[in-house]
């Protein structure tokens, strides 16, 4: 996550995604945003949705007239502003930057499992999604990418992990599905999904005892996002 981009079209499907699972409930959510450095780049028009409300509004009024105010006003964009909104109100932020060296990453990694204790949900947030085996923990760059040891670390310690995921050059159902099942295969999750949106994917590995109000948000509270955030299941073909 870099803060120049808060507040664009993938920030707005990525909270609202969130807003729906946990719906009223009291499910404590931990926000591991997982920041790197801006990198000088614009936001490529990816906040115009905030100029076209009768198009965007009704997905989640709440949350779009927050951001559309919270933008309009001259704000830095950042992280700290979500912070502060009260838009999750059992919730925490931690908001370190990961380091790329591999003692550095692994006492960062450590602090987040320690940050994240009892947390019902964790939401990990990097740049680009779960490792690829071109940059290994300790590389340059590897701070874009979650560990797999992470979301297991995460997941032993009891909380259901969701975890943003840039589409590969693959097939995306196909890419879906098989970063389901290692998902799957790597915590051992009674509950795992994706949910496609036109730019990105998100990954859930649900604990037992979250399943059914995580279900009730799928099913219930995400119709309206229908077209923008897409549910994908596990094919039982190949559970």
């Amino acid at each position: 996550m870099k803060n120049q981009y808060f507040g664009d079209v993938n920030d707005y499907r990525k909270y609202g995604l969130l807003r729906a699972l946990v719906g009223d409930s009291d499910l404590d959510v931990a926000f591991g945003w997982m920041l790197t450095p801006d990198d000088g780049g614009t936001d490529g028009g990816f906040r115009s949705y905030l100029d076209r409300p009768r198009e965007w509004r009704h997905f989640d009024s709440e949350l779009y007239e927050w951001l559309a105010a919270s933008l309009r006003h001259g704000a830095a964009p950042g992280v700290a502003l979500l912070e502060g909104a009260g838009l999750f109100p059992h919730a925490r932020f931690i908001p370190e930057f990961v380091p790329d060296g591999r003692a550095l990453r692994e006492r960062w990694a450590e602090c987040l499992v320690a940050s994240a204790t009892d947390a019902d949900l964790v939401f990990l947030d990097p740049d680009n999604g779960l490792q690829v085996a071109s940059k290994p923990a300790g590389s340059k760059d590897s701070s874009k990418y979650a560990q797999w040891a992470e979301v297991e670390a995460l997941w032993r310690a009891g909380s259901s992990v969701l975890i943003y995921q840039h589409f590969r050059r693959e097939k995306r159902d196909e890419f879906a599905q098989r970063m389901m099942r290692e998902l799957r295969d790597r915590t051992g999750a009674p509950l795992v999904e994706a949910f496609r949106t036109p730019h990105v994917l998100f990954l859930l590995a649900g604990q037992e005892r979250h399943r059914a109000l995580l279900e009730v948000g799928v099913r219930e509270r995400l119709v309206v996002w229908r077209g923008q955030i897409d549910p994908i299941a596990l094919e039982a073909a190949q559970s």
